[in-house]
């Protein structure tokens, strides 16, 4: 696949190396850095701008591109043994979802189940990340029911996030699960009532809610560092 842009581009030279199959530049960049890409002995395409753009679909590519591997997916399974899992159920942006990637790892999550997505864009949600997406272990599942079930008997804790839910009485310890809901519809009420407890954010000022990213960070810190 194809990921572009100056900030995910150096990340992944710099940490992932071994991903790249490909270089693509479509702009002078400084000695040091040509001669790091030279030292990865795979194949250094100069493109112009016509063909760069094509490349990045129309994406703000700013001259750097890459071919990678695909990422490696984990099983369930592996997901299961882990003690903070985030779950998002039917998030499709993958803005939102990058942005999720980023913060997770940042904070402290372990791993992310996807849920509810027939054809998950790796490429975009990588960008979104800034390459954070290639250091969190994540699945795809397709049931937000069924992960719940199989979390809940794993021994999660599971948190689930509503309007209507409350912002106290979490317990921090132990093996827990905070699932996300979709950008426009949240949580359906099958998956918050699976839940264990379902939180939320007050609000002081009168919106409809919060950015599901925005929310989900809020949301990661509380539960890590005990802030309810």
């Amino acid at each position: 696949m194809v990921v572009y842009g100056r900030r995910v581009v150096e990340y992944i030279l710099a940490k992932h190396s071994d991903k790249i199959l490909q270089v693509f530049l479509a702009k002078e960049v400084d000695k040091k850095q040509f001669r790091a890409f030279t030292r990865l002995n795979v194949p250094l395409v100069r493109l112009d701008s016509k063909k760069a753009q094509s490349l990045a679909r129309g994406g703000n590519h700013q001259g750097y591109l890459l071919e990678i591997a695909p990422l490696a997916l984990l099983e369930f399974s592996a997901l299961k043994a882990m003690d903070f899992v985030l779950v998002l159920c039917g998030i499709s942006d993958v803005g939102n979802i990058g942005a999720l990637f980023r913060t997770a790892f940042v904070l402290g999550v372990e791993g992310i189940i996807i849920c509810g997505l027939k054809d998950f864009k790796q490429e975009g949600a990588l960008r979104a990340s800034a390459g954070a997406m290639l250091d969190m272990p994540f699945c795809i599942m397709y049931n937000a029911l069924d992960v719940a079930n199989e979390l809940k008997f794993a021994g999660f804790r599971l948190y689930g996030t509503s309007l209507d839910g409350t912002e106290s009485s979490v317990v921090t310890q132990g093996k827990k699960a905070l699932f996300l809901g979709a950008e426009s519809d949240g949580l359906s009420a099958k998956i918050l009532k699976k839940m264990d407890i379902n939180l939320t954010i007050a609000q002081k000022g009168e919106f409809d809610s919060l950015n599901v990213s925005i929310a989900g960070a809020i949301l990661i810190d509380r539960m890590v560092n005990g802030r309810f």
